[in-house]
């Protein structure tokens, strides 16, 4: 798959995100907060939320397309507050399950490393949920490592849950 802007041979693309993108955005991210134990928080977003975000983080999210139809998404932010760890980003990555394992998720992350990079940062970092072992191969097979399992401090739907973090260094520019 083509991670670059515009339209690949089979109508797929990695494009930035768009305002017009919050709604299936949120659709997606949501479904993922209500169904799952892969992110601790419940609070579901709205696509007001998403377009704002969208809006801040331009160059920095982008959405995986087939035939107009979203079905994935990929954005980064800072990791941590002060300037020791402005070179430092943590990202998100959701897919359809329809979108699992058709080279989606590698186009949205390689495109997402490589804007990361080119904006001067140097690690960029998945914190994954136990519950999601997919996720921790999936950025495995990225390139990602292992730096840290924090048990027990994210507590959904009655369960306690680990964090696992892991982490990139990003080539420099």
């Amino acid at each position: 798959m083509q991670a670059e802007t515009g339209a690949a041979q089979s109508g797929r693309a990695v494009r930035p995100a768009e305002p017009r993108d919050a709604v299936a955005v949120a659709d997606l991210w949501n479904g993922m907060i209500r169904d799952s134990l892969s992110t601790f928080t419940t609070d579901e977003k709205t696509a007001e939320e998403i377009a704002a975000l969208i809006a801040t983080r331009a160059g920095a999210f982008w959405v995986a397309e087939d035939a107009g139809k979203v079905l994935g998404f990929v954005t980064y932010g800072s990791f941590r507050g002060g300037p020791g760890y402005a070179a430092t980003v943590e990202h998100s990555i959701v897919l359809s399950d329809a979108a699992q394992g058709q080279g989606l998720g590698r186009g949205l992350m390689t495109r997402a490393e490589e804007a990361a990079a080119g904006q001067g940062h140097h690690v960029m970092v998945a914190a994954i949920s136990s519950a999601n072992p997919g996720a921790a191969i999936f950025h495995e097979k990225l390139g990602f490592a292992q730096a840290g399992r924090m048990p027990e401090v994210g507590r959904k739907h009655g369960q306690w849950l680990d964090l696992i973090l892991m982490q990139k260094t990003l080539p420099a520019s």
